[in-house]
């Protein structure tokens, strides 16, 4: 699911963020300095922008302050879930890069449940998607776990990318402040750590048997279930290419498996209710193995997605009513 877009022009506007800017809360006037007004930043001389840390937490309120500070240093933007164990893991490793970057850029942690708006502006289907915004105009970095080195490389040309537009200041973090605090996670179990070290380097069939360990010595492990689901979808994928498959549903509309390999590419690239709606078209005409394993892959997906996205719950009824 990892999606790195070649950077260029191709890439300025690709989410709407128009409805954030300028945006402060009920009862304040937004202020002209973007500094001033994230967290009781200042502007500073030479170039600096000085805040009280260089890890930011932005919502759906205060997003608009961020846009504009976007034109003076890029702002990299990490949409997460707490129930996502990639996402908060993803996000340790996103403070502890920017805090190396000593100030050339600022990091803005999204937490997409808090913040719908956020979430839908960013397009943000699963999480880890981690995103830049220059000069109020976002660029699209990547979605899904992305191994240390490559997220330098990217941040890198990220860099570049700011320069070409003029915005080259550095964010200072000030007072108590001046040193970053970088948030350390809970320790993850074994297993899911196993997991999670695999899923970075590729190895999906170890990430899948290190959950399915972690499940059978504890088959109410829900963080374990939801793993499980997610670097299954990514091994079904692993080495295919968007062409390749839907060329192979098209050519062979009665096979099942080329069929629920489209659904699973639509739901990777974001493209939800396409990938439910397919598998529910294809529910009536299959037969009794058939139908189990639509409502199997169903289940599945629904763990991708998180079992409280809105899409869910029409999709379940809807699947149990072709069941009874």
């Amino acid at each position: 699911m990892t999606n790195m877009p070649p950077f260029g022009s191709n890439l300025r506007g690709a989410v709407d963020l128009s409805s954030l800017v300028n945006r402060a809360p009920a009862g304040t006037t937004p202020a002209a300095d973007a500094g001033a007004s994230i967290a009781g930043g200042t502007a500073a001389p030479s170039g600096t922008v000085a805040l009280p840390s260089l890890v930011l937490e932005g919502t759906d309120a205060n997003f608009g302050e961020l846009l504009d500070l976007s034109s003076r240093v890029p702002v990299v933007v990490g949409l997460w879930a707490s129930r996502s164990e990639p996402s908060t893991q993803l996000m340790v490793v996103l403070e502890k890069i920017v805090v190396g970057f000593a100030g050339k850029f600022v990091l803005a942690r999204v937490d997409i449940d808090s913040n719908p708006q956020l979430a839908q502006a960013f397009q943000a289907q699963s999480v880890p998607t981690v995103a830049a915004v220059i000069t109020g105009q976002p660029v699209q970095l990547f979605n899904g776990p992305l191994g240390e080195e490559k997220i330098i490389e990217v941040l890198g040309r990220v860099l570049e990318l700011a320069a070409q537009q003029g915005v080259t200041g550095t964010a200072q973090a000030s007072g108590a402040d001046a040193e970053p605090v970088v948030a350390t996670p809970e320790p993850l179990p074994p297993h899911h750590l196993e997991a999670y070290t695999a899923i970075e380097a590729g190895d999906y069939a170890t990430a899948q048997s290190e959950y399915r360990t972690a499940l059978a010595q504890n088959p109410n492990d829900t963080m374990a279930v939801a793993g499980l689901a997610q670097v299954s979808l990514l091994a079904r994928l692993q080495g295919k290419s968007i062409d390749q498959i839907r060329n192979g549903a098209a050519s062979a509309p009665d096979d099942l498996d080329a069929q629920l390999l489209v659904a699973d590419l639509d739901l990777s690239g974001g493209h939800i209710e396409d990938a439910f709606d397919r598998l529910l078209g294809l529910f009536p005409a299959q037969p009794a193995a058939g139908r189990n394993t639509i409502r199997e892959r169903l289940l599945e997906l629904f763990e991708v997605v998180g079992q409280d996205d809105p899409r869910v719950p029409p999709t379940r009824s809807r699947l149990t009513a072709l069941l009874y």
